[in-house]
């Protein structure tokens, strides 16, 4: 499985959805706080790209040599439709400066000095220290996630379907229920219908949905580092599922 770092850093480089928190801009409106593109230094740090006019630039800006602490606050969602469709937040925390020059004129980019980062998702909720934050690789498919899932459930719904057969006895992961009590354990029965949730190096996470709702992932024999091998890989889990 991927490490807690390897998935904030991931989240952090990905498309998901993300707000800048930062104290005393309370009043700001949330799609003033997004940042219009971001990326992690070579040192870890992660850079955020901001309106020049935008509240949070303004409050770098008035900060000048004091620290400014601020959250960058991370929602992963699921690009297909799904039950429980939030896969994951994670929370970077550190400490905001402007850097001039770096952006076109009328933006700003500010960086945020990572001091700890927490993530929550579909692995568990996990802490993550600036220096393994730093040395972690984002996972090879996080570009063409989206994409890949939305094929294929749009073009494979019959084969991702099949999964099923590949089941047998084993327990599913729990999902929370609507009080946040925790469903038992299902397996696959008539009536389940699969929906490719998250894809990684290392397989393939599927939620069955029905009556029960559970998710069974599929790990894929080696991790997969491109495109060329992941369609190897599925076209092997496919193939298992099939005989």
């Amino acid at each position: 499985m991927p490490s807690a770092a390897e998935r904030t850093r991931t989240l952090v480089q990905s498309t998901s959805s993300a707000v800048l928190l930062v104290p005393g801009l309370d009043s700001a409106l949330p799609e003033q706080l997004m940042p219009q593109a971001r990326a992690v230094g070579t040192d870890g740090e992660v850079f955020l790209l901001f309106p020049a006019d935008s509240p949070a630039v303004r409050a770098a800006t008035h900060a000048q040599d004091d620290e400014l602490s601020a959250v960058l606050e991370i929602t992963d969602v699921a690009p297909v439709s799904v039950p429980h469709r939030i896969r994951g937040r994670a929370w970077v925390r550190g400490w905001l400066t402007c850097v001039p020059g770096l952006a076109a004129p009328g933006s700003m980019m500010l960086r945020l000095e990572v001091g700890e980062a927490d993530v929550d998702d579909l692995w568990g909720s996990e802490s993550v220290e600036p220096e393994a934050f730093a040395r972690a690789l984002v996972d090879p498919l996080v570009a063409h996630e989206t994409e890949l899932l939305q094929h294929l459930h749009a073009a494979h719904s019959d084969q991702m379907q099949g999964l099923c057969e590949l089941l047998g006895d084993r327990s599913a992961t729990r999902l929370p229920q609507a009080d946040g009590t925790k469903e038992a354990d299902r397996t696959g029965g008539p009536g389940q219908r699969a929906v490719p949730l998250a894809l990684d190096r290392f397989g393939l996470r599927v939620r069955f949905t029905g009556e029960q709702c559970f998710d069974a992932r599929f790990d894929f024999p080696t991790p997969v580092r491109d495109i060329a091998e992941l369609r190897r890989a599925m076209h092997t889990l496919f193939a298992a599922a099939a005989h």
